[in-house]
């Protein structure tokens, strides 16, 4: 069980919503979380669970042991540059803005001792997210383990020991939905054209994406390359199918987006 302590939100978007109802679910105390943001349907949307919310971010972090920033990357160091009346030198920070370094942070955060930085994704709005981690060396292990219990309650974590493969995780998990959300709009679109509708389309992708994933996880010590294999008979269908992607290069076209999208998230690291 997550220790409770008191928790502010800056931010209310949609990773913020989902990592306090996973918390919510999870029986945390809604009187222990407090979330900011300016908008007032979002503020609304977390009042009606019995969760504080706010618009002065420096009087509710204040009264916080745990600060999460769940703000646009390119909005942080506005919404940090008044806080320095803020001591911070108590309070877990865990950041979930992409692209931003802990040294960025502590730096936007002097009197910072503990920071977390996380890499989500849109998964934690169904309580099946994955998160990749990295602390700060000077964060405490208690500290640690209550941002990994906090992420655990929307789904899985894991930790990186060093802060550049937080890259990597961008581009594995944090993006990576919209890559399998893009394949199942092609494949629908596909089907479309074939002559089903457009709610026959949708099922038969989707269903097959899920009972895929399902094959994989329950499979944890067959390899990848097995599983397609099993499916692909010598001159059938499915391997027809394959030789198109082949053709197409389709594993490096992966690579190349993935590779892109860490690019991208150097280039953040360095703009903000």
């Amino acid at each position: 069980m997550i220790q409770q302590k008191l928790i502010a939100f800056i931010g209310g978007g949609n990773m913020a919503q989902a990592i306090v109802l996973g918390l919510l679910k999870q029986g945390y105390p809604a009187d222990k979380i407090i979330v900011n943001d300016p908008n007032e349907e979002k503020r609304a949307f977390f009042a009606q669970y019995g969760v504080a919310v706010s618009t002065d971010n420096e009087q509710s972090i204040t009264q916080s042991q745990v600060v999460l920033f769940a703000v646009k990357p390119q909005v942080l160091a506005d919404v940090c540059k008044p806080l320095s009346a803020v001591d911070f030198s108590d309070k877990l920070i865990i950041s979930i803005a992409a692209g931003i370094s802990t040294a960025r942070l502590a730096e936007l955060l002097p009197t910072s001792k503990s920071i977390v930085r996380v890499m989500p994704n849109t998964p934690a709005l169904v309580g099946e997210g994955m998160a990749g981690l990295f602390a700060d060396k000077n964060t405490p292990e208690i500290d640690r383990t209550f941002a990994e219990d906090l992420l655990s309650a929307v789904g899985k974590t894991t930790w990186v020991t060093n802060e550049d493969h937080m890259h990597a995780v961008t581009a594995a998990s944090g993006s990576s939905p919209a890559y399998f959300f893009q394949f199942l709009e092609a494949m629908q679109q596909g089907l479309m054209e074939m002559g089903l509708d457009e709610n026959q389309s949708r099922e038969l992708v989707q269903q097959a994406m899920l009972g895929s994933a399902k094959l994989v996880i329950e499979n944890p010590q067959t390899a990848l390359s097995t599983l397609r294999e099993n499916v692909t008979s010598k001159g059938g269908t499915t391997a027809a199918a394959l030789n198109v992607f082949t053709q197409y290069q389709f594993n490096d076209i992966i690579k190349q987006a993935m590779q892109a999208c860490v690019a991208r998230s150097q280039e953040m690291e360095k703009l903000f």
